[in-house]
């Protein structure tokens, strides 16, 4: 398989041989893991519960996190889902990988479509399934929102978006939901929304691609399936807690391959992650610290606060150029745009990870300034 080189290691080989400006403390926003402690009551479940060590865990999950993703699928999207229609996952990453392999296996010649700029995984997947990949281009033009090619899309077998949207945080209606909801149906293929970033937002709660189908009257979730992630809800990446939910026919054949991947997630593990899926005020406790830090970057960038997501994809005249000499002159990295993108659609961006406290973004930004 001929997987492209990861971002991140792509970064270290742009900057290599650059010796950064040792008058500056070293800083780093590349990657979009939260640098907040876990909060306490999670790791303190992760402490009372490690006896449970000693026990295979089910691939279906433990009833106790179940009902804690069900309850929290119903508080914030008054969406009830039943035990078929939902199964929680180790993270998100490891869904979005095996997931084409498993759904696409039995196409004779398998397509699928994700947006650029994308989270890297969507391409690996895509590889890993001999797909051939159509590009959903996220622009200026377009505000982010993908541009909708219905003679492509409507000869696809798997569907991609991911809104709220790493990189460009742009985020999409309910009604622009129900758009790709009803093409789902249309053009029969399976729609995934990737709403790892749900839980992160400035105003207003984004909506969930579950609400639009159930607003197009497609209750049964038929072709379609969301994901979520509790890494960036909850400061707990290490959790690895995830789930898949919606389209109950597929889940139940997926299920049953996911018992041949071994990809269960330890008990202690899925008990912790099933008190922080059950409470809100952390959550709330986060949304702020982010939202600081956007008020921040308006006020030292003059960038407008996005709806969503931790992220800054900041315009730039060259993401390369301007990634090497903040790093020379500031001691600072961020991420090339092009790294995250095909077809020169990120090569006038940089993508920033406000994931630091307010002091540590404060001085970040303000390096920016001088070059930006």
């Amino acid at each position: 398989m001929n997987f492209e080189t990861y971002p991140f290691e792509k970064l270290n080989n742009l900057l290599k041989d650059i010796k950064p400006n040792e008058n500056y403390e070293p800083l780093s926003l590349t990657i979009g893991e939260p640098q907040f402690q876990t909060p306490n009551f999670i790791q303190e479940a992760l402490c009372n519960n490690s006896s449970l060590l000693n026990k295979y865990p089910k691939t279906a999950g433990e009833d106790k996190l179940k009902s804690a993703l069900i309850q929290f699928v119903k508080n914030r999207f008054d969406i009830q889902l039943t035990q078929n229609q939902i199964i929680p996952t180790f993270g998100t990453r490891e869904v979005l990988f095996n997931f084409p392999q498993f759904f696409l296996h039995d196409k004779k010649e398998p397509t699928m479509a994700f947006t650029n700029p994308f989270y890297q995984i969507y391409e690996g997947s895509a590889i890993a399934s001999r797909a051939k990949i159509v590009h959903i281009n996220l622009t200026k033009e377009n505000s982010f929102k993908g541009d909708i090619d219905h003679k492509k899309l409507k000869n696809c077998d798997l569907v991609i978006i991911n809104f709220p949207n790493n990189p460009t945080s742009a985020t999409l209606s309910l009604d622009e939901l129900c758009i790709w909801a009803k093409m789902a149906k249309e053009y029969n293929f399976v729609l995934i929304n990737d709403e790892c970033y749900s839980e992160i937002y400035t105003k207003d709660k984004p909506p969930s691609l579950l609400e639009a189908s159930k607003k197009i009257s497609n209750e049964k979730f038929e072709n379609i399936l969301v994901l979520n992630s509790i890494s960036k809800r909850s400061s707990a990446p290490g959790l690895r807690s995830g789930f898949i939910a919606g389209d109950e026919k597929i889940l139940k054949s997926y299920l049953r391959y996911r018992t041949y991947v071994g990809c269960a997630s330890p008990l202690p593990l899925q008990y912790a992650a099933s008190v922080a899926w059950s409470d809100e005020y952390h959550v709330e406790v986060t949304r702020d610290k982010y939202r600081k830090n956007f008020e921040l970057a308006k006020e030292i960038l003059g960038i407008k606060i996005p709806e969503a997501t931790f992220y800054i994809w900041l315009e730039v005249s060259n993401d390369l150029k301007f990634t090497k000499e903040l790093y020379r002159e500031k001691n600072l990295k961020v991420l090339p745009g092009s790294f995250l993108s095909r077809y020169h659609i990120g090569n006038s961006y940089v993508r920033i990870a406000l994931v630091e406290n307010e002091a540590k973004t404060k001085e970040a930004l303000l390096r920016i300034k001088d070059l930006y």
